[in-house]
């Protein structure tokens, strides 16, 4: 279940100062204010002798906030403290609104027949079963692993993109992001983040699966047995098609934010700043869940498939273990989970946008008025 998004500039700084936009400066109201002094000296000149323009049509409180707007777009941005901890945020409230959905994405993922009273006949039929069988309480199993994820997740997304960004801006010699920067940062910041996630998301997709139930006591009974089993190296498991995974949704989520935000209209009130969030942010989840889709479904099988010495795992790389699911289940077999994963990513994506600018610009103003 967004913070220093280098590939989309850097969401750090207000969004006036985003996205290499060439921003229309705004005109310096205050120079219009007309002085209290009624002594000729102090009287302003005639507008037609001084040559300026005219006298927009704006009340002097107008002016104010003009020329406070004006200052935030030259705000620096935040410490890398307050966007991991935006990071933070953003990520656990994500986690708990949609993790039911994830429980039942994997739980599709990793059915490799069809039939019998146990199976599951698509996304809603899971819910139910799951509910009815085991309690709803099972929706959010294997939650701890992905919340204690979130920080460190998010702190890397955020500094990876940040710093992919200034190597990239670097090497092509350009100022600021572009769209095919967004898209190169963001999928360099998701092969980092990888590293960070796998022994995290190894945890989570065993204590997911069904047939795993009554075989470990939480997640650290998971990791105790899968090192006692399999070795240290067990943990990381899965992480080339965790890479592939993230490399295509970043590419895809970040992006598509980059483009949407340029084709919305621009937000003049905070609801609109946060309805555009949301859609672009939505919009990039969808997109990034469409192109990682099939990563994702082999990613779930490869660290599902215990270790055994001697034995070569039946999904053991993501290129090779994506043409055994399409020859044996059909092409239709690497999107299993596709509505329940898009349903969570899609919106989720918007939501993990909205907390994160919204903490973002909470923390700027508290140090503003600090």
């Amino acid at each position: 279940m967004a913070r220093a998004l280098g590939s989309l500039g850097d969401l750090s700084l207000p969004r006036q100062a985003q996205a290499g936009v060439p921003q229309k400066p705004e005109p310096d109201y205050c120079k219009y204010v007309i002085p209290l002094a009624s002594s000729p000296k102090s009287r302003p000149v005639h507008r037609e002798q001084a040559n300026e323009r005219p006298l927009p049509a704006r009340p002097p409180l107008f002016a104010l906030l003009v020329s406070s707007a004006a200052k935030m777009s030259t705000e620096k941005p935040l410490p890398f403290a307050y966007q991991f901890a935006a990071g933070a945020i953003a990520g656990v409230s994500e986690i708990l609104v949609m993790y039911p959905l994830d429980v039942v994405k994997t739980r599709v993922q990793l059915q490799t027949g069809t039939g019998g009273a146990d199976s599951y006949n698509g996304m809603l039929d899971c819910f139910r079963k799951i509910i009815k069988n085991e309690g709803a309480s099972r929706l959010y199993r294997g939650i701890t692993a992905p919340i204690l994820m979130e920080a460190p997740k998010r702190a890397t997304k955020f500094a990876a993109n940040d710093e992919w960004g200034k190597v990239y801006r670097k090497m092509f010699g350009v100022d600021k992001m572009n769209q095919s920067l967004s898209v190169l940062t963001g999928a360099s910041a998701g092969a980092t983040e990888s590293f960070v996630v796998v022994p995290f998301e190894l945890v989570k997709i065993r204590l997911q699966d069904k047939a795993s139930a009554g075989k470990y006591n939480g997640m650290l009974d998971v990791v105790r047995k899968t090192i006692q089993a399999e070795g240290v190296l067990a943990m990381y498991n899965g992480l080339e098609s965790t890479m592939w995974r993230h490399v295509l949704w970043n590419a895809g989520y970040f992006g598509c934010i980059f483009q949407v935000r340029q084709l919305l209209p621009k937000a003049e009130t905070k609801t609109g700043q946060v309805t555009n969030d949301l859609i672009s942010g939505a919009v990039g989840g969808t997109v990034g869940t469409i192109l990682n889709t099939p990563m994702d479904v082999v990613k779930s099988r490869i660290q599902n498939s215990p270790k055994v010495a001697g034995q070569t795992p039946k999904y053991n790389w993501a290129w090779p273990a994506v043409g055994t699911v399409a020859k044996e289940e059909g092409f239709a077999a690497l999107y299993k989970g596709f509505l329940p994963k898009v349903l969570r990513l899609g919106p989720g994506g918007g939501i993990l946008l909205v907390v994160f600018t919204g903490v973002m610009d909470f923390f700027r103003n508290m140090k503003a008025n600090a």
